[in-house]
């Protein structure tokens, strides 16, 4: 391939991206695995992103790109939409292209002809394992792929910022408690179905992080009142019976057509990430029964102050630290480590302001809350 990347954290990351993607296309063969896309060289991975962190930089029409660019043969896309000439791949092509392919699941195809690389059109549906660079904002571009089973939340490779480099480190889910929505993120679990407990909680960290206004789900067992001497009374919006929106469509089969529940199952998870922007911890039981929300917490009268636990990042040099809860975020994160501390059957999900993530639960092995940042996983 001719193009050549100026972009300097391109050069580097790229052999380790080809090397993930080399390790689990080959896997994914051994198993018999149909429908993979192309294994991405490093030079190609470089090139893409180098055209795709240009582009982010630049306006058209006052508005900055938000597009996604796939690597694949026009051949392996499903009902592909086709120029009838090839474009060259460039900031400049992307830039203008933009406006009208910036909605989700719309990505912009990318193959070659042996020698430079080029657009060939557009694509809504893309091959198992396929190379994919989301241009999430200005400088930010996110490597990721399809993951074989369920649907939704693409695995996250890799998250580039200008010249910062997070890389995704499956090996950090070692620990036995590690729990189970930060293994579907990292596409370690077996078969992660539409409305398996990890992906629905996946998904309403995504929905949940998008309003930016910060909040807090406290996930609690069904039927239990123990978590109520964590929460300060009279809670602000307590719901008598509690709303069970999300938790009856989960439950129901799939006899009705699967885009029918995507769609029915998107509306409940975002009607339910809204209410987390109200001020206050918003709680549910682990069958996504809807309790309260506007809640505050507190130390129950049992138990004493929290006073440290584990942190980490799944991503290379994220590995865990011991800390005190106020060293990792502001009141909502000190709350939701509290709440764990006292509720160990729970489950807490904080979304900050400027992006960041954590899922704080009880690890028996450590007998501490752990703190998994997850943000890099979630864009």
């Amino acid at each position: 391939m001719v193009n050549r990347a100026t972009y300097q954290a391109a050069k580097l990351v790229a052999p380790q991206i080809e090397a993930h993607f080399a390790k689990h296309l080959a896997e994914a063969n051994a198993k018999g695995e149909v429908d993979l896309a192309p294994q991405p060289p490093a030079r190609v991975i470089e090139a893409i992103l180098d055209a795709a962190f240009w582009s982010s930089l630049r306006k058209e029409e006052g508005h900055s790109p938000k597009i996604s660019i796939a690597f694949l043969p026009p051949e392996q896309a499903s009902k592909p939409l086709l120029f009838h000439q090839t474009l060259p791949l460039n900031a400049n092509i992307l830039t203008k292209m933009a406006p009208g392919v910036e909605r989700s699941g719309i990505h912009i195809g990318v193959w070659h002809d042996g020698y430079s690389l080029h657009i060939w059109g557009t694509t809504l549906n893309i091959p198992n394992y396929c190379f994919v660079v989301d241009v999430s904002e200005p400088g930010l571009l996110v490597i990721k792929h399809r993951r074989i089973y369920g649907f939704g939340k693409y695995t996250n490779v890799a998250v580039l910022k200008g010249d910062q480099i997070k890389v995704v480190e499956e090996k950090s889910a070692t620990s036995a408690d590690c729990p189970a929505m930060l293994l579907s993120l990292l596409d370690l679990t077996a078969h992660s179905y539409w409305n398996d407990a990890a992906n629905i909680l996946i998904q309403l960290a995504v929905s949940m992080r998008a309003h930016a206004r910060g909040g807090a789900i406290l996930v609690v067992p069904k039927g239990t009142k123990d978590w109520e001497q964590s929460v300060i009374h009279p809670m602000g919006y307590a719901l008598t019976p509690p709303y069970r929106g999300l938790a009856d469509l989960t439950n129901k089969d799939r006899n009705a057509s699967e885009i029918f529940w995507q769609s029915a199952l998107k509306r409940e998870i975002d009607h339910l990430s809204g209410l987390t922007a109200v001020d206050g911890a918003t709680i549910i039981s682990d069958d996504y029964e809807l309790l309260a929300f506007g809640a505050k917490t507190g130390r129950a009268n049992s138990s004493g102050h929290i006073q440290e636990l584990s942190y980490s990042e799944p991503i290379a040099g994220g590995d865990a630290v011991t800390l005190h809860p106020a060293k990792i975020g502001g009141t909502r994160h000190l709350s939701a480590a509290q709440f764990i501390y006292d509720q160990r059957n729970a489950l807490a999900l904080v979304a900050s302001q400027d992006g960041h993530f954590t899922i704080f639960s009880w690890s028996p092995t450590l007998s501490m809350v752990q703190a998994h940042r997850i943000d890099t996983l979630l864009l």
